[in-house]
C-alpha cells in the first residue's frame, strides 16, 4: 500500500474561488500520483466549470463531499479513515470529524497526520513558520499536533503546485487550434489575457490599448474582470450579450467560464497575462510568458509588502516592479510595459523554480516521514 494513501482536504469557498482553485489542483495532483482523495467543500458548485466531472464522481481518485457531512457521525463511520488531513487555509474542521479521527480512531492506535495548508507567501515569516508544529490544547483533537505548511518560492518553503506532466502538456499544446475554437485569430495583433479584480488604472490601460499603435486582442475572463471592462465600455446593458467588441485598435473578447486546463491554455496562448490571486500567479509563472499580478487588496495595505516580497523572489527588473506597483494601486501613473525585458525575467524565474521540487512532492515527503512515527490507519 502507498504510504499515506488516503487524503482528506478541507476547503471553504470565500468569494473569489482562489481557495477552491488551489485545493482542487492539489486534490487532482495527489490523485494522479496514486492517492485517494476526498475534498470536503462547503460550496462545490464552482467545480462544475472549474473541473467538469468532479461533482458527478467521474474524476479518477477524487471524491467531492459536502462539508456538512463531515459533521455526521454515521456518515463518517462508513468511510475509510484518512491517513493525512489537509486543512485548507485555516478553515476550521468540524469537531465531530476531529473526534472521529483523534478520539475514536485513537482507541485503535490510529492517528492521521494533520497539515494546515497556508496561503502562498514570499515573506520571511513563511520560511520561518514552515513545518512548525501547532499543539492543539482544547476541543475534540486536544493533545494532537498539526503542522503549518507554507507554499513559497524557495527551497526552505513548501514550494509551488506543479503537476509532473505540466511541461510535456505545454510542449504538445496547439495554440492556433485552441484560439480558433474561441474565434480568436492568432496573428491579428498582440494577445493579452485579463483576469483581475478592479484595478484603479484599468480604464487608463484600456484607453491606451484603444488608442495605441499596436493592435491588441484582449481576452477577458468572466466575472469581475468582464464586469469592470463593461463599465469602461459605458453601455454594458446594450452590449452585455456580445462576445466581441471593437474599440479603435482594441478588440475585446469576452470568454466563457474556463476550466483549469483551459485557463492554462489561455495563459500559454497570450503575449501578456494580467492575473490575480494565488493560483493564477503560479500558473502564470509556469506559462513562461510575461505577466502582471494583482494581489488581493487588503484594507490595511498589508498586501503591498506581500507584493514586493514576491517581486523580489522572482528578481523582477525595475520596469516590471513599476508596472506591478501601478496595477496594484501603489502609484497613480501607468508606465509603459516592457514585454521583452519582462519575458526574460519571467523565464529566469521559472527556470529557477523548476529546479526545486513542487508542493505536492514536498507534502508527500513530509506525510511519509510523519507516518513512520505512527501506525498506519486501516480502511474501515
Amino acid at each position: 500500500m502507498l504510504a499515506a494513501s488516503n487524503w482528506d482536504i478541507f476547503c471553504r469557498v470565500i468569494d473569489n474561488y482562489g481557495d477552491i482553485g488551489v485545493c482542487w489542483r492539489l486534490a487532482a495532483d495527489l490523485a494522479a500520483r496514486g492517492r485517494t482523495v476526498r475534498l470536503w467543500v462547503d460550496d462545490p458548485l464552482p467545480l462544475r466549470w472549474m473541473a467538469p466531472g468532479a461533482l458527478e464522481g467521474t474524476w479518477p481518485g477524487v471524491s467531492v463531499l459536502r462539508w456538512q457531512q463531515s459533521g455526521e457521525p454515521d456518515f463518517l463511520a462508513r468511510l475509510p479513515r484518512a491517513h493525512v488531513i489537509v486543512e485548507g487555509f485555516g478553515c476550521e474542521i468540524e469537531p465531530v470529524y476531529l473526534a472521529h479521527h483523534f478520539v475514536n480512531g485513537a482507541r485503535n492506535g490510529e492517528r492521521p497526520g494533520w497539515i494546515n495548508l497556508e496561503y502562498l507567501s514570499a515573506q520571511g515569516y513563511a520560511e520561518r513558520s514552515h513545518l512548525l508544529p501547532s499543539p492543539i490544547l482544547q476541543g475534540a483533537a486536544r493533545g494532537q499536533t498539526r503542522h503549518f505548511f507554507f507554499p513559497g518560492f524557495s527551497a526552505p518553503s513548501g514550494g509551488l503546485l506543479r503537476e509532473p506532466g505540466l511541461l510535456e502538456r505545454q510542449a504538445r499544446f496547439d495554440r492556433r487550434s485552441w484560439l480558433s475554437r474561441l474565434g480568436v485569430e492568432e496573428d491579428a495583433g498582440q494577445l493579452v489575457s485579463l483576469f483581475c479584480y478592479e484595478p484603479i488604472l484599468l480604464p487608463a490601460l484600456l484607453d491606451r490599448l484603444r488608442d495605441g499603435a499596436t493592435r491588441t486582442q484582449l481576452l477577458v475572463t468572466t466575472g469581475r474582470a468582464a464586469a469592470a471592462v463593461r463599465r469602461w465600455m459605458d453601455d454594458g446593458a446594450t452590449r452585455s450579450s456580445r462576445a466581441l467588441d471593437q474599440f479603435g485598435r482594441l478588440t475585446l473578447f469576452f470568454l466563457p467560464a474556463l476550466n483549469q486546463l483551459d485557463f492554462d491554455h489561455l495563459l500559454w496562448s497570450c503575449d501578456l497575462n494580467l492575473v490575480r490571486g494565488e493560483d493564477s500567479l503560479v500558473r502564470a509563472l509556469w506559462a513562461n510568458k510575461p505577466f502582471v499580478w494583482q494581489i488581493y487588496p487588503q484594507d490595511d495595505k498589508a498586501h503591498h509588502e506581500k507584493l514586493d516580497a514576491v517581486l523580489q523572489a522572482i528578481a523582477a527588473p525595475a520596469s516590471w516592479r513599476a508596472f506591478h506597483h501601478a496595477w496594484n494601486g501603489l502609484s497613480t501613473t501607468l508606465p509603459d510595459w516592457e514585454l521583452p525585458e519582462w519575458h526574460a525575467a519571467s523565464c529566469n524565474a521559472r527556470l529557477e523554480l523548476l529546479r526545486q521540487s513542487d508542493l505536492t512532492t514536498r507534502l508527500l515527503e513530509f506525510a511519509g516521514a510523519s507516518s513512520q512515527s505512527r501506525p498506519a490507519p486501516e480502511n474501515r
